[in-house]
């Protein structure tokens, strides 16, 4: 029978190093996802690893801890998360549900405290401990192999030896040197004039912080003995904020946290609905031998609905079409001419697609004659369609969106329509991969092929 192991991930850490890691990534509405998808690949990973075992996500709580009350300046010097991380919070919640994640976050401590307990008494207990995390302020936590960090990242176990060739003390030690030379990143004070490098010879050479303190008197360096015999007090409070709790009364207990992995349709429609269609073909890799066969992709059960296309011919139905993109807020608009010069081309018909995969074609002027396009006898009036679709394409709640907008633009223009707001799907994918496709180019099937597979 294998030794149990639990693991358990530093949620907001990752979140963090994940937003700052990938470039930027944008949901299908728009909403920032960079850090988020970072985060799922890394939650699949486990996922795949951790059927059978146990698994659970620390979540710092809102409101402030208990080393708040007791230094009100602890972390005061953090500046607001980035706007674009901010909604990804929330989607990180969401994540956890997809994946059936256990949770747990508890009023006045940090998430911190809540790995340092549940390391603790799964250690206690005999059970291997891996935390997801690289954060320094966990490296107090590593017990030779038994509690370890994973650095999901750099893919790398962070182990007592890692901890000694980095800070030059043992993870044991580590407290002790951060009373000493403080943590700018939370604002922790530590004594003064005193850096890690140093703080790292003291302990080392008398052991602990109590016993520096209490044998200052071998200190030749006067100014350093005097900053310590100065500041003990300071470093002694600084350590009581470094040092992890132990003791954090938690709603659970780690025997509870055995990983049931989520049904394959819940993790995919979440991926669907952030456009994460790289994952989606990867579901059944991160569920492997759970609910889904090896390799399998669930791609082709995506709850995305299938494309719903019309033909308008009338002004009424026109209008119900505009009157559902106004609604929505955003649509997708191009304009179909006989011709590819601007100043040259009249209208032939155009599209509207709205965010629910419906879209429709709208024919004004088409005929047979040379254009090899299908003659469609009934067609919507162009002295009435355009007036309409006027007071949608100029409507500044609405944002248009359409690949090479500038050409439909010039043609509205001559009919004496304006466009805006716009975003411009080729002009969007040259600035953020000019270099990255230079034979491939920007065009619309490419684009489609990169980003939709």
């Amino acid at each position: 029978m294998s030794t149990p192991e639990l693991k358990i991930i530093d949620a907001s850490g990752y979140l963090f190093r994940a937003f700052y890691g990938l470039p930027p990534m944008t949901a299908p509405d728009g909403t920032p996802v960079n850090a988020i998808y970072g985060f799922c690949q890394m939650l699949g990973k486990l996922a795949k690893q951790s059927a059978k075992q146990y698994l659970v996500v620390a979540i710092d709580a809102k409101g402030a801890s208990f080393r708040n009350k007791i230094y009100p300046e602890y972390k005061a010097n953090r500046q607001e998360p980035p706007k674009d991380l901010i909604p990804q919070f929330a989607l990180m919640r969401e994540s956890l549900i997809a994946f059936g994640l256990h949770t747990v976050e508890v009023a006045g401590f940090e998430a911190d405290d809540l790995i340092a307990t549940l390391a603790h008494q799964a250690h206690l207990d005999g059970t291997r401990v891996t935390i997801v995390s690289s954060d320094k302020d966990m490296m107090q936590l590593i017990c030779d192999d038994e509690i370890t960090l994973w650095d999901p990242m750099k893919n790398r176990i962070i182990d007592s030896a890692a901890v000694l060739d980095k800070f030059g003390v043992t993870p044991d030690r580590i407290i002790d040197v951060q009373a000493l030379a403080g943590d700018s990143s939370d604002n922790v004070p530590g004594v003064p004039k005193i850096g890690s490098k140093t703080a790292a010879e003291l302990i080392n050479r008398f052991g602990d912080l109590e016993t520096l303190l209490a044998s200052t008197a071998e200190i030749t360096q006067n100014k350093r003995r005097k900053n310590l015999e100065e500041f003990a007090e300071l470093a002694r409070f600084s350590k009581q904020l470094v040092t992890l709790r132990y003791d954090v009364p938690l709603p659970l207990r780690w025997q509870d946290l055995r990983y049931i992995p989520p049904k394959a349709e819940t993790l995919n429609a979440f991926f669907s609905r952030l456009g994460f269609r790289s994952l989606q073909k990867r579901l059944g890799e991160f569920l492997a031998d759970q609910n889904t066969p090896e390799g399998a992709s669930i791609a082709s059960t995506t709850s995305l609905p299938e494309p719903d296309y019309h033909l308008v011919t009338n002004p009424a139905q026109l209008q119900d079409w505009i009157s559902t993109a106004e609604t929505a807020g955003v649509v997708g608009f191009d304009v179909e001419t006989d011709s590819l010069d601007p100043i040259q081309a009249e209208w032939v018909g155009f599209s509207l697609a709205l965010p629910d995969r419906r879209a429709c074609y709208v024919p004004l002027a088409h005929r047979s004659e040379g254009l090899g396009l299908e003659i469609i006898t009934n067609q919507c009036p162009l002295d009435q369609a355009l007036p309409a679709l006027k007071g949608l394409l100029e409507n500044p709640g609405v944002l248009k969106v359409g690949q090479n907008i500038k050409f439909d633009a010039h043609i509205c223009a001559k009919r004496g329509i304006k466009i805006a707001p716009i975003d411009d799907t080729l002009l969007m994918s040259f600035v953020l991969e000019a270099g990255r496709y230079p034979t491939e180019g920007h065009g619309l099937d490419r684009l489609a092929k990169r980003r939709l597979d």
